[in-house]
């Protein structure tokens, strides 16, 4: 139980880290990164690392007959991950980055939910209190209180609105689907198979909006390597291919709740990097935070 227990849960750390980092650089230079430019980047970097570590794990070709429904449900799960990011990007558009930023961490809670339903997984009571802190956690360390004259700096719109819960359905709908992928697998180990379907996943959604959307302006490839797109696209990429090794071993309702605890880790690297300030609200989210994570690891 306990070799189990690690074989998912230092992935979920991992990707905790690295989603949490690569929001703080992506912070620091959102100004530098156009949304769409940046899906076209998010893509380059997964088909890089997706493309490396199938052919690190010496994967089968997953391309059989027999493997139809795996590739299948694989490139639609990965289809609706590159949709939940494209919504998203268009509701910060939108809305009040406020509020579309705090809605985004909400996304486990319907990962949790498809999951008991779809998936017939089901916790213990310790478990289901821990995810369910992470969760709140996790909503209040996203809220960021507007600043002086920056609401009215902005147009909002109303659309922002359905274009959010789209986003929220499609990521938790993404989420359990590629678990699904696992449970119908022959596989023994698949996440190689998965990390490539991830990428063509992308593919469809990122690369194309970002082909279409995101190219113009591109003078140079080597404005992709410039730290300000290389840097948090990579750590993204990074992060989604530890949570498709998570998903190999762990359940989906606790993997999802703590990848996506990473507000923690880009609250620190904003207090240190860009000497944001702590609030009290944060400090006590730190706290829940923590807490949510010891329980919902709990096996017995």
């Amino acid at each position: 139980m306990a070799g189990n227990l690690y074989q998912w849960l230092l992935p979920s750390l991992g990707a905790l880290l690295i989603y949490g980092l690569g929001q703080g650089f992506l912070k620091k230079w959102s100004l530098e990164v156009p949304p769409a430019k940046f899906c076209l980047f998010l893509f380059l970097a997964k088909a890089f690392v997706n493309i490396g570590y199938f052919i690190y794990t010496g994967s089968d070709n997953p391309f059989t007959a027999e493997s139809f429904s795996f590739n299948l449900f694989g490139i639609i799960a990965y289809i609706l991950d590159g949709l939940g990011w494209i919504f998203y990007f268009f509701s910060i558009v939108y809305g009040p980055i406020t509020i579309v930023g705090t809605l985004s961490a909400a996304y486990p809670a319907l990962t949790i939910l498809f999951a008991r339903f779809f998936l017939g997984e089901q916790l213990i009571t310790m478990q289901y209190i821990g995810v369910s802190l992470v969760i709140f956690a996790c909503l209040g360390l996203s809220y960021s209180p507007s600043q002086p004259g920056e609401e009215n700096s902005r147009v909002v719109h109303s659309k922002w609105i359905p274009l959010g819960i789209l986003a929220l359905v499609c990521w938790g709908m993404a989420q359990t689907i590629a678990k699904h992928v696992y449970n119908i697998s022959v596989l023994e180990d698949a996440s190689g198979s998965v990390a490539l379907l991830n990428t063509i996943g992308g593919g469809l959604t990122l690369g194309l909006y970002g082909l279409l959307k995101g190219v113009k302006g591109v003078h140079s490839v080597g404005e992709i390597f410039q730290k300000h797109s290389m840097v948090p696209t990579m750590m993204m990429a990074g992060g989604d291919l530890l949570v498709i090794i998570a998903y190999l071993y762990g359940p989906v309702s606790i993997v999802s709740p703590l990848t996506g605890a990473y507000p923690l880790v880009t609250l620190i690297f904003a207090a240190f990097a860009l000497k944001e300030k702590i609030t009290n609200l944060q400090w006590i989210c730190i706290i829940l935070l923590l807490f949510g994570i010891y329980f919902s690891t709990t096996t017995t």
